[in-house]
């Protein structure tokens, strides 16, 4: 049980109904990504998924170098992939404070507000409202 403890760096993501905690572990990294216990691959399988997630660590010329670990809640397919992308950037700005200005033009630290829209009494859903009929 003599487990050594790695020094972390934590970044949270959120987007829609996704919330991620992104733990990046630079000290000895191979480059591991694994997502709620599987690999990022595995986890999201869709194309262009893992080129999003994998966006901060390539601009940041960090991609091989480092093992990040992530927990993921709520939310579908899209919010999960853009939180973990914004709670890796975070987490890489606060391993070091000069790769701001990189992970800003690149627009890794705009987190995007859109969020569902409540519904409106008297409608059907947020905007739909119910046939018009005149008779």
């Amino acid at each position: 049980m003599s487990e050594e403890i790695r020094r972390y760096y934590e970044g949270i993501g959120r987007r829609k109904r996704a919330s991620a905690r992104v733990r990046i572990y630079m000290d000895g990294g191979t480059g591991n990504f694994i997502v709620n216990d599987k690999d990022v691959k595995d986890f999201f399988p869709r194309f262009g998924d893992y080129d999003i997630l994998m966006g901060p660590l390539v601009d940041t010329d960090l991609a091989g170098k480092v093992d990040v670990t992530v927990l993921i809640q709520g939310g579908g397919i899209t919010g999960q992939t853009s939180a973990v992308r914004l709670g890796l950037a975070r987490a890489l700005v606060k391993y070091d404070e000069e790769l701001r200005p990189t992970l800003r033009t690149n627009g890794h630290l705009t987190r995007d507000a859109r969020i569902k829209e409540r519904k409106k009494p008297g409608l059907k859903r947020a905007r739909k409202a119910p046939t018009y009929t005149k008779r």
